[in-house]
């Protein structure tokens, strides 16, 4: 589920936030500012496209839609079900989430209830089923489940959304048309969030934006979650606030870090490495940041990055495993620094 829009139902929502006394009542920027319409939903212009064409014919398929967090995949199914049912949405629409129930007896009792009720909709329209987060039912319920969306498939169709679609049965997914989303690109994450500053007055800066941008990677719903957040808290969106509200180690440190180990610093490196553990940062955030930043030091040499990224991975690995301690990364400093000290200079 993301939140990615564009001016026509978001200029809509202002207009009616202006009638709204903001003093009791502000809704979160992240629903405000939720797509209403296909033509709305940023990034993935491709398979949108598809479900535009699913939206015109009128005949919609069982469909799979799956990828990360936050990129528009539940948002993309509420629009395509407000175009097919219109105002029948509310009687036409049974929406489960992974916070409901979803075992075999629900899977048994409210869907096949629902899919057994008569509901009065257009001509070659039918009831929608949406199952949000379906790669966290269990095995049980998705083989309950397949056999319903056979049998209630002219009256009913069922949509998808996960994480991973590896997780759905192959029995379900050879049913349904399987849509992919791709991570949304910074250009698109930057022009929605500029949208909404404009629309809710934000002051902001250039490199605030780039900041939310980094620590979103792509997820729409936290780069306005995060907008939001600092906008509340500092009333300027600065890189300092966001990386304050979002509590990841900055960027700067992290790059000074790795210009120290290309040089063969690594007293100076342990010692950043040492503030920021003493800050309060976690073992897997830390090796995070590195990796992130890692990617978009220039002046590293391309054989050097690759290197790193190497030590990097294996290190974020074993903190994976659990030994995510400061002896851990001082170690992966250690190797960095091995890596970029000339092999004369290295002394036993």
């Amino acid at each position: 589920m993301t939140t990615a829009g564009s001016s026509s139902s978001a200029k809509a929502r202002v207009a009616i936030g202006k009638n709204i006394n903001v003093e009791t009542y502000e809704m979160p920027w992240v629903e405000k500012y939720r797509p209403l319409l296909l033509d709305d939903i940023v990034g993935n212009s491709d398979t949108v496209e598809r479900l535009k064409v699913i939206a015109e014919d009128g005949n919609m398929p069982h469909i799979i839609i799956s990828g990360m967090p936050g990129i528009g995949k539940t948002t993309s199914i509420h629009c395509l079900a407000h175009a097919l049912l219109g105002d029948a949405y509310k009687e036409g629409v049974l929406e489960l989430n992974a916070s409901d129930e979803r075992g075999i007896d629900v899977v048994r009792n409210k869907i096949k209830s629902f899919a057994q009720r008569k509901v009065t909709l257009a001509d070659g329209r039918h009831k929608i089923i949406i199952l949000d987060e379906a790669d966290s039912m269990t095995s049980g319920a998705q083989q309950a489940l397949r056999r319903t969306m056979e049998i209630y498939s002219n009256t009913t169709r069922f949509a998808l959304a996960c994480n991973m679609s590896n997780k759905i049965i192959e029995p379900i997914q050879s049913r349904c048309a399987i849509l992919r989303y791709a991570k949304l690109k910074d250009a698109e994450v930057m022009k929605r969030l500029k949208e909404i500053c404009e629309f809710e007055e934000v002051k902001s800066n250039d490199e605030g934006l780039q900041a939310l941008i980094f620590t979103a990677e792509g997820d729409m719903r936290q780069a306005i979650n995060n907008l939001q957040s600092t906008w509340s808290g500092f009333g300027f969106v600065s890189a300092d606030n966001v990386y304050k509200i979002c509590d990841q180690p900055h960027p700067h440190k992290i790059r000074a870090m790795i210009r120290e180990c290309q040089k063969g610093d690594i007293d100076s490196a342990l010692a950043r490495v040492g503030e920021l553990w003493d800050q309060g940062y976690a073992a897997v955030d830390i090796v995070t940041t590195i990796f992130r930043v890692t990617k978009t030091v220039e002046e590293l040499p391309e054989y050097l990055k690759l290197e790193f990224i190497r030590e990097i991975g294996w290190t974020h690995m074993r903190i994976l495993e659990g030994v995510g301690t400061l002896t851990q990364l001082g170690a992966m400093i250690a190797r960095l620094c091995k890596l970029s000290t000339a092999p004369h200079m290295m002394t036993l």
